[in-house]
């Protein structure tokens, strides 16, 4: 990434990227479609419930993967090959820790959580039995995305695009098989997602381990190097903490959504998977950005960085807000695939319609934040996303609630708090002087 056009780079390294999230976010939204189409309107409610919950515990491990990927990163760019080795097998040690916590929580705290958010009681045991399945096989994630950072650190964006196509197509044909032929129930569902992943997971390690370089896993090797783990949580602590509140906020405002019933959150939960689909050219841009920060950072090549960022901003502000309009044209359409019910499909399509023009603004807060985290400044978008996205979010639903309380506002809190964020990171980013870093 420190060489070369960058145009090509952040190109290059975006595209598998893209179809890798679209793989992922295929056997992710194939656990909604199957569900609603087999098992009706109460296991997909059962689903969508348990979506930002999921997020919450996950998030904050996705978090800690960036600061392994910026670290890693940073080490490359400097050709660094000793500390990139160390920075590796302390990743692989966090992730196997990680994923053993995980675990754990995920299994016995779901039923407190989920009551906590008011999770309605005709789906709350389907909702407990699906993210008790789902958190069984949480390893398999975990660690996939630990061993994918570590491939994207080095430059490797094609290899995790395979696994995921191999794991997507399990995943259907899992969800097939026991939904659709046994009808074994809504945590049938969590089964065939936990299998998937796992089996990517061991793709990627097998990758790992045999490849030759810096970054080749060698199993005698895992273990805490405290200088590196250091670093990692210098820079993948702020991330996490800010995914986990996020999930947090998301979580008070499902327990909002579950107020207004099943429908309501069936209905708005199929809007969150296809508004997924609408948000990878986020993602791939973000993940490229953030590589491509890092090492040139190491390198020293601060005029690329600037050119770079540029770049990649105009390409994903153009690509999401292209999104927004197709998902507010055709929101119907889409939300009618998971539940044709028209109380389901009218909740998904006015939170379409809030959402879906202001795609533009949420794809600058995370490129921002991407470039802020590759700088090493993870910080800022920790500071700037817990108040705009979390303590904004839950301050005006409540403060709006004590005098008007409708759902419609629970879809336009997204749209303000995009814009606040936006406008902060803005005045961040004209102040950072890569130079200083």
């Amino acid at each position: 990434m420190t060489e070369g056009s960058y145009k090509k780079k952040i190109v290059y390294f975006a595209i598998p990227i893209f179809f890798g999230s679209l793989f992922q976010q295929m056997y992710s939204t194939a656990d909604s479609l199957i569900v609603g189409n087999f098992l009706g309107s109460s296991a997909l409610a059962a689903v969508s419930s348990s979506g930002n919950l999921i997020f919450l515990l996950i998030g904050f491990i996705q978090g800690l993967t960036i600061g392994c990927s910026v670290v890693i990163a940073r080490f490359i760019g400097a050709r660094d090959h000793k500390m990139t080795s160390l920075a590796v097998h302390t990743t692989v040690a966090l992730g196997l820790v990680s994923s053993l916590v995980l675990t754990l929580v995920g299994i016995f705290l779901a039923p407190q959580i989920l009551r906590l958010m008011s999770t309605p009681e005709e789906i709350m045991d389907q909702s407990v039995e699906f993210f008790r399945m789902y958190f069984l096989g949480s390893a398999g994630f975990v660690m996939y995305n630990t061993l994918v950072s570590i491939l994207q650190a080095s430059g490797d964006s094609k290899h995790p695009v395979y696994y995921l196509i191999i794991a997507s197509i399990i995943n259907i044909l899992l969800d097939l098989l026991f939904i659709g032929v046994f009808r074994f129930g809504v945590g049938a569902a969590g089964v065939a997602t936990s299998i998937s992943q796992t089996i990517s997971a061991l793709l990627a390690l097998h990758q790992l381990m045999t490849q030759s370089g810096s970054c080749r896993v060698d199993l005698r090797k895992i273990r805490f190097q405290p200088q590196i783990l250091k670093m990692i949580i210098k820079f993948g602590l702020p991330s996490g903490l800010q995914n986990s509140i996020i999930g947090l906020s998301n979580v008070i405002i499902q327990s909002y959504i579950n107020f207004y019933g099943k429908n309501a959150v069936a209905g708005i939960g199929s809007y969150c998977k296809v508004e997924g689909f609408a948000f990878l050219p986020v993602t791939c841009f973000t993940m490229a950005l953030t590589t491509f920060v890092a090492q040139n950072l190491g390198a020293k090549e601060y005029q690329r960085i600037r050119a770079g960022v540029r770049f990649g901003t105009i390409c994903t502000l153009v690509l999401a807000e292209g999104l927004g309009i197709l998902l507010f044209v055709f929101s119907p359409q889409l939300i009618g695939a998971f539940d044709s019910t028209p109380a389901v499909v009218s909740f998904g399509v006015a939170r379409a319609h809030v959402c879906g023009p202001f795609f533009f603004l949420v794809a600058f807060t995370h490129v921002m934040a991407a470039v802020m985290r590759g700088a090493g400044k993870a910080m800022i978008p920790m500071i700037i996303m817990m108040i705009c996205w979390c303590a904004v979010r839950i301050l005006t639903l409540y403060v709006v609630g004590m005098f008007y309380q409708t759902i419609q506002t629970t879809y336009w809190v997204y749209p303000l708090t995009w814009m606040l964020s936006s406008l902060a990171f803005l005045l961040c980013y004209r102040r950072l002087d890569f130079t200083k870093l």
